[in-house]
Parts: structure tokens; C-alpha cells; sequence
């Protein structure tokens, strides 16, 4: 028999999708053993095994590099360019450099063809495999031939949804090969779609509820169905979609209940990013549906990276030294000023649980500063805020910390109207921060990372009866009490102290520490953005009563895009409590590509984006290195042929 290295090799299509050097060979040497040969995936164990190896390939894999920033966050209305230049492509959709290549800036920069890749190889290729063995198995023992089957459907279905999500139509390779097929065809968008539906209610129909939300359960396959129902639904398939929309809108309402009844919010939304140690207690909480698995481990591979990406380089300011909990800053990515903007940042904790404002001296040097003073803080005001003079290193005398003035402030609105965004410091996205790594140097963090959680879910739900309402088969007010309950759990709690904070520096160990004082501090600045006196620990209340009367930051977003008509009213204010909500959790392009909205919100906000996005850009390109890799009949593509495939406006 073959052993399973070359079957492998086979099976992922490996002359068809023309495969870079990618993840794939440490997945064969180091999760895979070559001793085994395809009968062992005829056994239970075998199964069992190549389950554990496309979870990883999955959902594990890509977290290890920068491909769910360039997929899903980069060129939106959340985030833009950071201080690191790596994938700045990906962000300004730069006409001479986005297209079916993607111009390299370094060695860090994602090619066009990686997420394509990585999708159908290390995806769907094992998801195919499972499929096919898990129904070939001869086995009475549902635990593992069920699990495994429905587990199967779900990951084909899972890396589909991302495909047609990115590239629209593409092709569907539903089965294993033991020989070298060259000849593919791009099946249409309304046949993708029908097949992840049908996958994921296999899966649905196969699954039970045990073991979230490290394992695949029926909920997940829910919350994931309804997700494909709501994309099939959504603006950029309006051209087709006619005749299955009402019925989709309905499905993801049942469904998106059935999952909220079984994953209550937690009580507090910073318990979410509480992360103190690898597996502990805030990556188990019962809104979890699903997560990428890591662990504390320094012998697997990969690691979760999403903790250098999101970081501001505090490492280079005053009184500043890189350190375990302050994290190591690629600095790839930072907030814009829609995300400043769009929280009532005095009434919803959500902005203040999820940014990093405050950063404590490390680094002392001369006799005003010793370590634990202030050393860096940000001012997330507002427009009408007069008290600053200056964007940067602001020295007003009124802000102090312990009576001292502060090394390092920085301003969001002052006189000089500089602001952040001209500038690569800015509040760090604390949601993947790791201070459980062995020491400051290192990439590979250990804590899960999100796929999916309810709040989503009751998000979903309220676009749904949006969209129902459009057709006239609700009210648009029955979106409010899904939206009012994940804004009821943003609200400050009666006695709670604003300007405590807690992100995964906090989970820092004197390993590795190498004497570096550390540069956490559990604090924001609450209370100096917003004016206020330290002694306010009042309830809030953000629940929205009317559908003619949104918030405020609601209202500007509304004006700035020019909406005027409920529904296009009632769908940005979703959008917005998406953002809110879920920033940073890797679902923003496919939100504002499947609603039409991306060109608009990254034109408003996003200002590297904004002179080069074009309505193709819904679309991301069919990568070169697929086009020349395919045959049509025997022969190359030809030149014609090639442009006939390619989504339009690349080149």
C-alpha cells in the first residue's frame, strides 16, 4: 500500500490548486504520521485521527499567520493600515499591486493564492476524506461514525461558506482522487450555496451538543446554517436568490433561536477576554458555540499569532521596553476612527473591555519616573471635547497621573485635528492578547480563539427579521429585542467600576520575564476621555425603544452613508452592532461584501481604502497561480479563457 504522505499528496489536489510552499508540509510531518497507510482510515482510530488533523487544518491552521486579517479585517470600516507595512496591499486595495498577484512587500505578506489554498487543500481535502471514510466504516458505534460523518459535512460546508463568501463561484471538488485532475469549471454562486446548505443540515441532522465548544455540535451546525442561509439572502446574490429569500430569512430565525436558548451571554462582556491561562475558565463559558483550540504546549506547532497583530509599537516610546504582557507589536492593523466613534463610549463598556488605553512605565530612566507610573495613555474623546491642544504627547496639565504629567498621550480629538490615524500609535485590540508565552520573544500563544458565539447568533437573528420586514413579513421593530439584549449585557452594571480593565496580559508568568517589569496596568482611561469623575458607578441603559429614534452614533453613520428608508436604516444599525460587538472577530469583509456596503463604509472610513476601492472589490481575485496550474480540454487555459474565469476588474 501507499503510505498516507503520497495518498495525501493526491487527495489535496496538488497539481490542480497549485500549491505555494504553505502549511501543508508541516501538517504532513508533524500531525500526520507517514507510517500509516489509507487503510489505517478505515478504523475507528483512524478516524478519529484524521478528524483531529482537518480540525486543525480547519480552523487552527490559519491563526498561525495573517490570513484572517488580510481575509476578513483589513479594507474595512473597523480597521486600517498599522505601523508595519507587511500587507498594507490588502488594506488599500492598490490597483498595481491587489489583483490575481498581490505585490510582495516581504516575507510576511499573504499571496494571492494562500486563503484559496489553504481552503481546499488543507480543508475541504480532509473534509472529503472524513466524509468518505467515516461512510465506508463498518461500525455500529455512533459515537464515532455519526460524530465523525457530521463532522465531515460541517468542515466541507465550513471552508465552502468561506469560498464562495470570498471568491463567489468556485469550484466543488466533493470527492477524494488517487490521480491528478487539471480541468476545473467555477460552478455559479447559487450551487455553492446549495451545497454548504445541504452539508451543514447533514451535519445538523448527525451532531449532538457534546463537548462544545472545543468539538463541532449540532449548535454549531445551527448557528453555521443559519449564517449560509442569512449570505444567501444577503445584497450581493439579489440577482438570483428570489425565490429561496423568505424562506432562508425564516430558517435563520428558528434556527438562530434554538442556538440562543442553548448559549446564554455571559453576564459580563469582558469575561470573554478575561484570559488568565491556556483552557481556563473564560474559554468555556457557556455563549462559546465554537473555537479554535489551542493549548500551552511549546511542542505542537503553530500557535495561535493573532496576539502580535493588533498592537500598537509602545515598545518604542519613552520610558518604554518590550515586555511578556505588553506583547510582542507587529503592529499590522489599527483601529479607525468609526471605531472611536460608533460606541457611546460613556454608557457601553464594550470599546473599554476591548481596547487597551493605558500602559504603565517599564523602562524608568532619570529621577521623575519609576516604574508603575503612567506611561502611555489614550484619549478616546469626542469632537466637542476642548480640552486639548495637541493629538500627541499631550502635556495638559489637567490630565495626571499621581501628580505627574504622562511620557506618552495621545488624543483623538484636540485643537491640531492631527488625530490617530495619522500616527501608528493607537489603542491595541486587546481580544487576542497572550501573556502565557514562555517568554517576550515568542510568536506562538495558546489561547482559543473565538469562532463563533451567541451574541453573534442574536445578531443574525435581528438582521433576519430586518430583512423579513423588508418583504413584508414582520415589523422592523421585532429586530429591537434581539439587539436590546446583547446591548443590555454591554451596559454598566450598578456599582461597576468603568475603568476597570482586564485583557490576556493579565496572564503574564515570571518565565521568561528575563527582570522586565511589566507594562499591564487593570485600568482604562474612562474616565479621563470622557470627563467624567471617577465616582460614577451608576447603571447605564443602551436599549433602543424606537426604530425613528436610533442612537446617536447610529444617526451620524446613517447621514454620513446618506441612508434614509427603514430598512437601509435598520441594516446599518446591525452592521454597527456588529462592530461593536464582534470587532476583531474576523467577520467584517464578508459582512459589508455580502450587504453591499463595503465599498461605502471603507470610502467613509477607511482612508488608506478609500481612493482605490471599486465595486469588484465585493469580490476578492481567482488566484494566478490557479489559472495557469487548470486545463480546458487538454490543453492550458488560454489567455481568453483565463480572463472569462477571473472575477471582474482583475487583471
Amino acid at each position: 500500500m501507499k503510505n498516507y504522505n503520497k495518498i495525501y499528496i493526491h487527495l489535496i489536489l496538488v497539481a490542480t490548486l497549485v500549491l505555494s510552499s504553505s502549511c501543508n508540509d508541516n501538517f504532513l510531518e508533524e500531525d500526520l504520521t507517514t507510517a500509516y497507510n489509507k487503510d489505517y482510515y478505515k478504523t475507528e482510530a483512524g478516524i478519529q485521527a484524521l478528524a483531529v488533523g482537518a480540525y486543525y487544518q480547519t480552523f487552527a491552521a490559519e491563526l498561525a499567520g495573517e490570513v484572517p486579517l488580510t481575509a476578513n479585517e483589513s479594507g474595512t470600516d473597523e480597521f486600517h493600515a498599522g505601523g508595519d507595512p507587511s500587507n498594507w496591499t490588502w488594506n488599500s486595495y492598490s490597483p498595481s499591486g491587489f489583483q490575481a498577484f498581490v505585490t510582495v512587500s516581504n516575507a510576511n505578506t499573504v499571496a494571492a493564492n494562500t486563503n484559496w489554498d489553504n481552503l481546499y487543500v488543507g480543508g475541504i481535502g480532509n473534509a472529503n476524506q472524513l466524509i468518505e471514510s467515516a461512510t465506508a466504516i463498518v461500525s455500529s458505534n455512533d459515537a464515532i461514525k455519526k460524530t465523525a460523518l457530521g463532522e465531515g459535512y460541517f468542515l466541507r460546508a465550513f471552508n465552502y461558506l468561506k469560498l464562495v463568501s470570498q471568491y463567489g463561484g468556485v469550484p466543488l471538488v466533493l470527492k477524494t482522487s488517487s490521480s491528478v485532475n487539471l480541468e476545473y469549471t467555477r460552478a455559479t454562486p447559487q450551487q455553492v450555496f446549495d451545497q454548504i446548505i445541504a452539508d451543514f443540515t447533514q451535519a445538523y441532522n448527525l451532531l449532538s451538543n457534546a463537548g462544545f465548544p472545543a468539538k463541532i455540535t449540532k449548535d454549531a451546525a445551527a448557528h453555521y446554517l443559519a449564517k449560509a442561509y442569512l449570505a444567501r439572502a444577503s445584497e450581493i446574490n439579489d440577482s438570483w436568490n428570489a425565490s429561496t429569500k423568505t424562506a432562508d430569512l425564516q430558517k435563520v430565525v428558528t434556527l438562530s433561536d434554538e442556538v440562543i436558548s442553548h448559549h446564554p451571554l455571559t453576564a459580563n462582556f469582558g469575561d470573554l477576554w478575561n484570559y488568565t491561562a491556556a483552557d481556563g475558565a473564560n474559554e468555556k463559558v457557556s455563549e462559546l458555540i465554537l473555537s479554535a483550540q489551542f493549548n500551552a504546549n511549546t511542542l505542537t506547532t503553530g500557535g495561535n499569532q493573532q496576539h502580535l497583530y493588533f498592537l500598537s509599537t509602545y515598545d518604542q516610546l519613552p520610558q518604554m521596553k518590550r515586555n511578556l504582557a505588553g506583547g510582542r507589536p507587529f503592529s499590522r492593523l489599527a483601529p479607525t476612527y468609526f471605531m472611536y466613534d460608533i460606541y457611546d463610549q460613556v454608557n457601553d463598556s464594550r470599546f473599554w473591555k476591548s481596547f487597551q488605553t493605558k500602559s504603565i512605565v517599564n523602562n524608568a530612566s532619570g529621577a521623575v519616573y519609576k516604574n508603575g507610573d503612567l506611561g502611555i495613555m489614550y484619549i478616546v474623546n469626542n469632537a466637542a471635547d476642548t480640552r486639548f491642544a495637541k493629538t500627541k504627547n499631550n502635556d495638559n496639565p489637567a490630565i495626571l497621573y499621581k501628580g505627574k504629567t504622562i511620557p506618552s498621550v495621545y488624543v483623538a480629538y484636540a485643537a491640531d485635528k492631527v488625530g490617530l490615524m495619522a500616527d501608528v500609535r493607537f489603542p491595541s485590540l486587546s481580544k487576542y492578547m497572550d501573556g502565557n508565552r514562555v517568554d517576550l520573544s515568542v510568536t506562538k500563544g495558546s489561547r482559543d480563539v473565538v469562532l463563533a458565539r451567541s451574541a453573534e447568533t442574536y445578531l443574525m437573528a435581528a438582521e433576519a427579521k430586518v430583512r423579513l420586514a423588508k418583504a413584508g413579513g414582520a415589523a422592523f421593530a421585532d429586530a429591537l429585542p434581539y439587539i436590546n439584549t446583547v446591548r443590555a449585557r454591554a451596559a454598566y452594571k450598578s456599582g461597576e467600576n468603568r475603568a476597570l480593565y482586564a485583557d490576556g496580559s493579565a496572564a503574564y508568568t515570571q518565565t521568561g520575564q528575563a527582570g522586565i517589569p511589566i507594562s499591564y496596568i487593570p485600568e482604562s482611561s474612562y474616565y479621563e476621555s470622557n470627563n467624567i469623575a471617577a465616582t460614577v458607578t451608576t447603571a447605564t441603559s443602551l436599549n433602543i425603544t424606537s426604530i425613528g429614534a436610533l442612537p446617536a452614533s447610529d444617526e451620524a453613520v446613517i447621514t454620513k452613508l446618506g441612508y434614509s428608508g427603514d430598512y437601509d436604516r435598520m441594516l446599518c444599525l446591525v452592521l454597527n452592532e456588529r462592530s461593536r460587538e464582534l470587532c476583531g472577530e474576523f467577520h467584517r469583509w464578508e459582512d459589508l461584501s455580502r450587504t453591499n456596503t463595503l465599498v461605502a463604509r471603507a470610502k467613509a472610513y477607511n482612508i488608506e481604502a478609500a481612493a482605490n476601492i471599486k465595486d469588484y472589490h465585493n469580490l476578492r481575485p481567482i488566484p494566478q497561480t490557479f489559472l495557469d496550474g487548470i486545463y480546458a480540454n487538454g490543453a492550458p487555459l488560454t489567455a481568453a479563457q483565463k480572463k472569462e474565469m477571473q472575477n471582474p476588474g482583475y487583471n
